[in-house]
């Protein structure tokens, strides 16, 4: 199963090349280092959809916390099994 995750930009490490723009994401507290490549218009504080290291697309701030909520919830839930 893929799963994409939403998570926001913390900082960005600027290059010449825009293929190798890179930032780091925090995703409730777990901070990865992700390709920023395919967002070139991701600024800090932006919110991202994650897979396998690349950010895919913006999310807005809204829908980013409806995310957040789900993904709390399933884990309150699988914790209670």
């Amino acid at each position: 199963m893929c799963l994409a995750v939403p998570g926001r930009i913390t900082r960005i490490s600027d290059d010449n090349d825009p293929l190798l723009r890179k930032g780091r994401v925090d995703f409730s507290g777990i901070v990865k280092e992700i390709s920023l490549a395919y967002v070139p218009e991701a600024q800090i504080g932006d919110y991202v959809i994650v897979h396998a290291g690349f950010a895919l697309s913006l999310l807005g701030p809204g829908e980013a916390e409806a995310s957040l909520q789900a993904f709390h919830e399933l884990a309150e839930f699988q914790d209670k099994q």
